[in-house]
């Protein structure tokens, strides 16, 4: 079980913690950007097509975020 815990493999927890981030990450932002959308047009419903292109792009802006933010936090854990 060591062996898993070292320098060597910080490439693996690095994606594994950025796959576990992900999902709710990019519900949280898909979530907000559903309600920022629907205040700007004054009304509750955006319609199904404004819906799954704010999913797209809460999908891009949390796989990068997460991917980051999983490298930083895995190098500050095995090079401190």
């Amino acid at each position: 079980m060591e062996s898993i815990l070292t320098e060597d493999y910080m490439w693996l927890w690095a994606a594994a913690l950025a796959v576990a981030l992900f999902f709710p990450a990019r519900r949280l932002i898909w979530m907000m950007s559903v309600n920022r959308a629907a205040r700007k047009l004054g009304r509750p419903d955006i319609g199904e097509e404004e819906r799954q292109r704010l999913r797209k792009r809460a999908g891009i802006t949390a796989a990068l975020a997460c991917y980051i933010i999983a490298l930083l936090y895995t190098w500050t854990l095995f090079k401190a």
